[in-house]
């Protein structure tokens, strides 16, 4: 046995002596040297010409004096086991609180070891919750994010963030060269069929006193069906940008396609704009002018794993929290079921809709997603009332003053419970807390 030995001098001194030849962690045994083994100290340092009383030498003499090896301190390690082996500890003795018999376990009420034990009841299980984290995103159905079909500068914006809107109301006007040439030609072609016209007119009156030929008429009826062709298409052209030809000012209306209110809004007083902005691939340069949406009704997107298809069918209710409102939930149905995994990611998109009548929630809020299936009936009991040895599951049952182990079989996990095949009925109760403490009193009674 090796131990450390700490030994004080009968002075009560001022000096500790450690011996522990191999500097390993274990045991110490700490004594005051007694006053017989004063001569042996002084007789061990006479080498070195100094008092014994000087507290350098202590631990010179007994362990590190250089080319010396102490012959006291094997003698002081000895004292000191012989010391210890005269004092016997009373032989330990069974707590009356406590009773170990096989897998059972008494405890009595005042026992301390009451205090560690939770005990709930084991519950059935008729419905299966999948839990998922999905993103709430703008109902694309009643949403349009505008753009400016010319291009130009911004000379006015007629509408605010949250403001109600209905279709065909201006939203922002730009000054633009396209949307003035537009009006122009509007008129110009107008112009033009007035002169075909008059001139089909006098070839006729010509041609029918014979003084204009044939093919004079023929050539004033072709220009005059292609002046009405280019007035068509000019007041088509400046219909499809909601203009007017009542004035000639370049000044085009930027008009909301539907009613709704704006949610979003990107554009300011001197702005410049382009058609083609739409195309660009940098959301913050190129993002929409406006976006206009109906903010109480949201689309919800979530990736969901192949674990969880089987849980996941169009038509399907499902309830929606937010972190800023606790266990609120929010009803919702999923609308569709993707037909392709990601596969970067392996996830399978799934789209549902949910009503946002109190506006609510917001448009990019996470939210988590729970699923409710219905199953048979299954006991179940808290995760943490399951324990494993040498492979076999475990759970303690409460009876009045007494614990009783007893093996389960466990199914799957679920919303932090355990469904338990074999073991355990509805209306019993079960350790959740504490049951690694009942494990070891049973183990100290020589139990496996």
């Amino acid at each position: 046995m090796k131990i450390i030995v700490v030994a004080s001098p009968p002075t009560s001194g001022t000096t500790t002596i450690i011996w522990n030849p191999n500097k390993i962690r274990i045991p110490v045994l700490s004594f005051q040297i007694p006053q017989s083994f004063k001569v042996p100290v002084k007789k061990l340092c006479a080498w070195s010409g100094a008092p014994i009383s000087d507290p350098a030498l202590w631990w010179r003499c007994f362990g590190n004096a250089p080319g010396r090896r102490s012959t006291l301190l094997p003698g002081l390690a000895a004292l000191a086991i012989a010391a210890a082996g005269c004092h016997k500890s009373p032989p330990a003795t069974e707590s009356p609180d406590i009773r170990v018999e096989g897998d059972k376990i008494v405890l009595a009420a005042n026992a301390p070891q009451r205090k560690a034990l939770t005990v709930e009841a084991v519950t059935e299980r008729k419905v299966n919750a999948t839990h998922l984290t999905g993103r709430l995103v703008w109902d694309d159905e009643v949403t349009v994010r505008v753009f400016s079909p010319v291009l130009g500068r911004v000379t006015a914006v007629d509408v605010v963030l949250g403001q109600k809107i209905d279709p065909g109301a201006v939203l922002a006007r730009v000054s633009s060269p396209d949307f003035g040439q537009a009006q122009a030609d509007v008129r110009k072609a107008n112009a033009d069929l007035v002169l075909a016209e008059h001139i089909l007119k006098r070839s006729r009156d010509l041609q029918s006193h014979g003084a204009a030929p044939q093919k004079d008429v023929e050539a004033a009826e072709d220009a005059q069906a292609a002046a009405q062709a280019e007035k068509e298409r000019t007041a088509a052209r400046l219909e499809l940008y909601g203009g007017s030809t009542e004035v000639l000012d370049g000044l085009f209306p930027l008009r909301a396609p539907i009613g709704g209110t704006v949610v979003e809004r990107n554009v300011n007083l001197g702005q410049e704009v382009r058609p083609d902005q739409m195309l660009g691939n940098v959301p913050q340069v190129f993002s929409p002018l406006l976006t206009i949406s109906d903010p109480t009704k949201l689309w919800l997107v979530v990736d969901a794993t192949e674990a969880d298809m089987s849980a996941l069918k169009p038509g399907q209710e499902i309830h929606v929290r937010a972190k800023p409102f606790g266990e609120r939930e929010f009803p919702g149905r999923i609308e569709v079921i993707g037909d392709t995994l990601d596969p970067a990611t392996r996830t399978l998109k799934v789209r549902g809709t949910v009503p946002n009548p109190d506006r609510l929630l917001k448009a990019e809020m996470y939210v988590t997603v729970d699923i409710l299936t219905d199953v048979p009936p299954t006991t179940e009991v808290p995760a943490k009332a399951v324990f494993l040895k040498d492979n076999q599951a475990y759970v303690f049952i409460a009876e009045g003053d007494q614990f009783v182990r007893r093996p389960v079989k466990t199914g799957a996990e679920n919303d932090g419970k355990i469904g338990v095949l074999e073991g355990v009925r509805p209306w019993e109760r079960v350790v959740t807390e504490g049951c690694l403490l009942l494990q070891t009193l049973i183990e100290s009674k020589g139990q496996p």
